[in-house]
């Protein structure tokens, strides 16, 4: 078995593909191999990839013949994953040399089933070291331990699936995969299941991705329906959480954090077109609704109040049903 599969979809980043797999190269050993998916692009990506494939040491290249978004394209990587361990990398970021040998050192030291690591955020020019939320480094913990406090930023919102390496058991144990056909806050599930399900990880002061803020082809940066697959992907974290055994004390964090992103996106409603920001509100209000009210009124009220009146405003707002659904 090869040690390291490095899954790394594209999708229209042509700019940026030729860093991404100079340092790709730069972190390359005949033990790993890096699973190259092409998300269907359409801007000259496919054709950079298929050069890497004939150059680049360990690639394979998947190509899907429509687009499917970050979250299946992540899948169909794991799929093909023939390492012990796994990792991800987004097609418009970069790395240090020889990184991955060094987070491959880290998690067979510690021998737990994932670890987390830092991250350089590149916005421009400007670069700043974004740290995981969590204190103790280098000791191997159970992942619920990492999930609480619900006043506090935790591990679980530190959700980059790049920032760290898995054990193949955890794909054999069904924790790894993405929830198929998401287009935005795909790693929330993914980073909630882990933190409840998995049986240990540690969280390292590594520092080797280097993520790009502020993207223009980024998701994030588009003011479309897609962003609002944001409801879909916290519905199925507060659905997930409460059906587990822990539920009355994991609950406030999980309905915590969805307001706290609800509250996000409404202030900063003017970047989406005026179809969709109606939308947003009324998935929003609706949403609200479906929380569990008696969590939901203690979130609120730990929040600060700007943001509690926005969305207590918002959940009195009536809501045809046809604007949810439109």
């Amino acid at each position: 078995m090869l040690k390291l599969s490095v899954i790394v979809p594209f999708y229209n980043v042509r700019q940026y593909v030729p860093d991404a797999l100079r340092s790709l190269r730069a972190n390359a050993r005949d033990d790993f191999e890096f699973i190259l998916v092409d998300d269907c692009s359409t801007d000259g990506t496919a054709e950079l990839l298929a050069r890497a494939e004939r150059e680049l040491p360990g690639a394979v290249l998947v190509r899907h013949e429509r687009n499917g978004g970050l979250a299946t394209a992540r899948n169909t990587g794991i799929d093909r994953a023939r390492g012990e361990y796994l990792t991800f990398m987004d097609g418009d970021d970069w790395l240090a040399p020889g990184y991955y040998p060094r987070l491959l050192a880290a998690i067979e030291e510690l021998g737990c089933d994932f670890v987390r690591t830092d991250h350089v955020q590149c916005t421009a020019r400007a670069r700043s070291v974004q740290r995981v939320p969590h204190g103790r480094r280098n000791v191997v913990l159970p992942p619920r331990a990492a999930i609480l406090p619900a006043h506090r930023t935790t591990s679980v919102d530190y959700a980059f699936a790049w920032a760290g390496i898995y054990h193949r058991r955890l794909v054999d144990r069904g924790l790894l995969h993405f929830t198929d056909g998401l287009r935005t806050a795909e790693d929330r599930p993914w980073i909630w299941k882990l933190h409840r399900e998995a049986e240990s990880f540690a969280v390292t002061s590594l520092l080797g991705v280097f993520y790009r803020r502020g993207v223009a082809s980024s998701l994030t940066q588009i003011g479309d329906a897609r962003q609002l697959d944001f409801i879909r992907a916290f519905d199925q974290v507060v659905e997930e959480t409460a059906a587990d055994p822990e539920a009355a004390a994991l609950l406030p964090k999980a309905v915590r954090t969805y307001c706290a992103i609800i509250s996000h996106h409404l202030g900063t409603i003017e970047k989406f077109e005026a179809p969709v920001a109606r939308k947003l509100k009324a998935m929003s209000s609706a949403a609200l609704r479906r929380m569990p009210q008696d969590v939901l009124d203690d979130a609120l009220a730990s929040m600060d109040a700007e943001r509690a009146t926005r969305l207590r405003r918002l959940r009195r707002r009536p809501v045809p049903a046809v604007e949810v659904a439109a």
